[in-house]
């Protein structure tokens, strides 16, 4: 599948069952919708959980998404701050034949230029398939180096970015260092701004819960056709009242997606004690053409 004309990808989330064991049945009817409304499904990043998992756990769930057979691209969420255990990981990876790769920066140990370049580097020749890149410094500490990128640029496997700062300046920089490759928004509601500044797509978590939807918005904004932009804004956020994806996974729940709201500790879905305004929110989403 060619990965590089998708322009959305669905930051898909984990379902559990109340016990906190994997909701599979769920899990198949969530990724079902997002083939439906022809969106890429990015598997385990961050809104999967893919830290709170055990290793037996991510394995199976690589190997039950990619045995339903979907007609839409598949990317592998790629974490982790040891570079042999993460070499080994891609190593089964491979085997799966995902389409494509999503690398985030190190975390916590907030390594620099050279560190970065390393890493990537590194990782990137051990796989056959695109990488996204991955800046999101609120989680991990330190931001995707410009430095490393004029280099890693230029490797084979390199494909785009994804920008998740939430700062409108980093944006312009990370589109200007990585052209003539695509920087995707990791932010659902800043799309419609960075609209004007070259943005090629997204890379949402809205697209849980409103996968055509979004997928028309992101089509929309990216045509310069869209309404209700301050609309769409409000939505959006409403999906980060708290960490991502408790938001999404009630909503989910509420609305019968998925069995339970349950998130793995540290996360806890009692953070949300009242979903009315989840449930307007929907209701306004489901509402919009």
């Amino acid at each position: 599948m060619n990965v590089k004309n998708m322009k959305i990808w669905t930051a898909l989330i984990t379902p559990f069952k109340e016990n906190g064991e994997v909701d599979y049945q769920s899990l198949k009817k969530i990724c079902k919708n997002q083939e439906k409304a022809n969106n890429g499904i990015l598997v385990l990043g961050s809104t999967g959980e893919s830290l709170n998992l055990d290793p037996k756990e991510k394995i199976e769930i690589f190997t039950f998404i990619k045995d339903l057979n979907l007609k839409v691209p598949l990317m592998a969420g790629v974490g982790g701050i040891n570079l042999n255990e993460t070499l080994s990981w891609l190593d089964f990876i491979e085997d799966l034949h995902y389409d494509a790769y999503l690398m985030v920066t190190p975390l916590y140990s907030k390594p620099g230029d050279e560190g970065q370049l390393h890493w990537f580097k590194t990782l990137m020749d051990k796989v056959s398939k695109p990488v996204m890149l991955y800046n999101i410094p609120g989680r991990t500490g330190v931001s995707l180096s410009k430095v490393a990128l004029k280099t890693l640029k230029n490797h084979k496997n390199f494909w785009a970015i994804k920008e998740a700062s939430g700062d409108l300046e980093e944006f312009k920089e990370y589109v200007k260092v990585t052209r003539p490759h695509p920087v995707y928004s990791g932010d659902d509601a800043l799309l419609p701004t960075y609209q004007v500044l070259g943005v090629k797509g997204l890379v949402s978590v809205a697209s849980n819960a409103w996968p055509s939807k979004t997928n028309s918005y992101v089509e929309k904004t990216l045509n310069n056709r869209l309404t209700h932009k301050t609309e769409w804004k409000n939505w959006s956020n409403a999906l980060f009242m708290v960490s991502n994806p408790i938001p999404i996974k009630r909503l989910l729940f509420e609305r019968g997606d998925i069995g339970s709201p349950f998130c793995r500790p540290p996360l806890s879905h009692k953070e949300i004690k009242d979903s009315e305004n989840l449930m307007k929110v929907n209701q306004s989403v489901m509402n919009w053409n």
